[in-house]
C-alpha cells in the first residue's frame, strides 16, 4: 500500500472517530459545539476539564474515546510524518543518484527542452546507443524515464554544468522559443568551446542568428517537414528508402559516418589502395572534406586525408568492420 493511500485511510479513521465522539456527546446531552469541543480535547489529550460533569456512562464513553481516538490520531500523525520525510528523502536521494550518474558520464548528448521535438530527438539518440541527459524547466512536463533529467533553466550556466556540459559531446537546444535557444547556444558555447551544438529555429529569420550565437547546425522542423512531405510526392520510393535506412530496423542496410584520424592506417592512401570495399564489404558513398564540402561517389584514385569523414552504406556487420579498420 502506498504512503498516500495509508495517509488517506488514517485521516478517514480519525474523522470517523471525531464524528462518533461528537454524536456520542450529543446523546449524553451536550450542545453541538460543546460535543465537538469535548471530542477534540479528549482525542488530543490536552488535559482541559470537561465542559459539563460526566455521568458514569459519559466517563466510560470518554475512556473508550481516548483509547480509540488517541490511537487513530497518533497513527495519522505518524503516517503523515513518514510520508513527508520519506518523500523528501527519496527526492534527495534521487537527485544525488542522478547527479552521481551524470558525473560519471562522458561524450553524452544534452537535450534542452522536453516537448514533442525533444522527445523525438531523445528516442533517436537512445536508439543509436548514445547516453543522454534531458534539461527541462517545467517539472510537470517531465516523464523521461529511463532518461536522466535536470530540472532547471537551460540558459543558466549552473544548470548546464549539472548536466555535465564540460564532458558532453553534443547539445541540442530544442526549447519552444528562438530567443531561449539563442541564449542556450551562447551559454553552451562559452562553457564548452569544442561542443557540437544543434539548435532548433521556429522561424527562418532566426537561423542566421543562431549560427552567429555559436550553433554548428540550425534546424527548422517546419521547413524540413515540408521538404520531406514534398519528397514523398515527387520521389516517394527514394524518400521511403532513405527513411527505412536512417530510422527503421526493417532493412539490413545502414548509413554510417566514419572520421579519419591521424592514427588511421588509411590516411594518405587512395581509396583503391585502402581496399575498404574488399576488406569490409561497405560501400563508400561520399567523403566529406574538412571545409564541409562533399565529394560524392569518389573514384578509386581519391586520396583519403586526415580530418575527412567517410560516408558509407552497408550492413551493421560491414559498418562495424569498416569502423574497426579505419580506427574510429
Amino acid at each position: 500500500m502506498s504512503h498516500w493511500r495509508r495517509l488517506g485511510i488514517a485521516l478517514i479513521v480519525l474523522l470517523a472517530v471525531v464524528v462518533v465522539g461528537t454524536v456520542g456527546y450529543l446523546i449524553l446531552g451536550f450542545d453541538p459545539l460543546e460535543a465537538l469541543y469535548q471530542t477534540v480535547t479528549t482525542i488530543s489529550t490536552v488535559g482541559f476539564r470537561e465542559v459539563d460533569p460526566l455521568t458514569p456512562a459519559g466517563q466510560i464513553f470518554t475512556m473508550v474515546l481516548i483509547l480509540v481516538g488517541v490511537g487513530a490520531a497518533l497513527y495519522a500523525f505518524s503516517v503523515l510524518i513518514e510520508t513527508v520525510i520519506e518523500g523528501r528523502l527519496n527526492e534527495l536521494l534521487g537527485r544525488r543518484r542522478m547527479e552521481s550518474s551524470i558525473a560519471s558520464m562522458k561524450d553524452h548528448v544534452i537535450i534542452c527542452g522536453w516537448g514533442r521535438v525533444g522527445r523525438s530527438i531523445a528516442a533517436e539518440v537512445a536508439a543509436a546507443g548514445r547516453q543522454l541527459v534531458i534539461v527541462e524547466l517545467d517539472e510537470g512536463r517531465v516523464d523521461t524515464d529511463p532518461y536522466l533529467v535536470v530540472i532547471g533553466d537551460a540558459t543558466e550556466d549552473s544548470v548546464l554544468r549539472t548536466a555535465g556540459i564540460e564532458r558532453a559531446s553534443a547539445l541540442v537546444a530544442a526549447v519552444d522559443g528562438d530567443a531561449a535557444n539563442s541564449f542556450i547556444t551562447l551559454s553552451a558555447r562559452a562553457l564548452a568551446p569544442a561542443l557540437f551544438i544543434v539548435a532548433r529555429a521556429r522561424s527562418q529569420d532566426s537561423v542566421e542568428k543562431l549560427r552567429r550565437a555559436g550553433a554548428d547546425r540550425v534546424v527548422n522542423p517546419q521547413s524540413i517537414g515540408g521538404s520531406r512531405m514534398a519528397a514523398f510526392v515527387v520521389r516517394p520510393h527514394v524518400a521511403e528508402f532513405l527513411d527505412v535506412v536512417m530510422h527503421e530496423q526493417a532493412l539490413e542496410f545502414r548509413l554510417e559516418e566514419v572520421p579519419v584520424d591521424p592514427s588511421s592506417p588509411i590516411a594518405g592512401k587512395s581509396l583503391r589502395d585502402t581496399g575498404l570495399r574488399d576488406r569490409t564489404g561497405a560501400l563508400v558513398l561520399a567523403v566529406r572534406n574538412e571545409d564541409g564540402s562533399f565529394h560524392t561517389n569518389p573514384d578509386p584514385s581519391t586520396e583519403i586525408r586526415v580530418g575527412q569523414v567517410i560516408i558509407a552504406i552497408g550492413t551493421q556487420a560491414e559498418l562495424d568492420a569498416l569502423m574497426a579498420f579505419v580506427g574510429a
